[in-house]
């Protein structure tokens, strides 16, 4: 790693390097709860809605104690809209309520209610993993790479998983756009996942990037 790029990373995980399950809350390792709270999570996230606001409507059905599938599941649809409202989830609200539910129910009917099965099924390949997310309702691709890039820290099956929208950040920075050599200015899959937020972060906010880009040359 040169100079100049160690010090655009210094400065990208110091400003930007906490995970998006970290500003939820989730205390992210490899088991069932906190796996399912990412998920919960890459599902508000994938809407066209702030990150910031799917945080809080993360926050809000966690302190409702829907912090499992079974506990999602059985909620009533109108506790799930309810606390969805109070993270002024609003325009996504009841039709998120449903998916989750529904989500919950297929995670418990499929994979007892354990990520890690389905890990499991998918011989750790990120591709198959990456495909089997996309069953659950409102986890597309977009939502998928959500779950692949945060949980990298925890399942080194799956790492490096940077996707366009981290290499795309990236480039801004001037770091290299490809996978296995972005990956390499990473000294551990936690922060590997800590770099892919952050260039998360900064693809979509150039300022950021121009003012980290400036500092690193001081």
């Amino acid at each position: 790693m040169g100079k100049s790029d160690k010090a655009v990373l210094d400065l990208l995980l110091d400003r930007y390097g906490r995970t998006f399950a970290g500003e939820a809350g989730i205390k992210l390792s490899d088991q069932p709860k906190p796996l399912y709270q990412l998920l919960v999570l890459a599902t508000l996230l994938s809407a066209r809605i702030s990150a910031r606001i799917a945080i809080a409507a993360a926050g809000e059905l966690f302190a409702a104690g829907y912090a499992t599938p079974r506990a999602m599941r059985e909620a009533s649809w109108q506790d799930r809209v309810d606390a969805l409202g109070r993270g002024h989830y609003r325009r996504y609200d009841e039709r998120t309520a449903t998916m989750l539910g529904n989500g919950a129910e297929l995670l418990i009917d499929r994979w007892k209610g354990d990520l890690r099965r389905l890990r499991d099924e998918a011989g750790g390949d990120a591709g198959r993993i990456r495909d089997l997310l996309t069953e659950f309702p409102g986890i597309g691709p977009t939502g998928a790479d959500i779950f692949l890039r945060e949980v990298q820290g925890v399942w080194p099956q799956v790492a490096p998983h940077l996707d366009q929208r981290v290499l795309a950040g990236a480039g801004r920075l001037g770091l290299p756009r490809q996978e296995r050599s972005l990956a390499g200015l990473a000294h551990s899959n936690d922060e590997l996942a800590r770099l892919s937020a952050a260039l998360v972060r900064v693809s979509s906010d150039a300022k950021a990037a121009k003012e980290i880009k400036a500092a690193a040359t001081r």
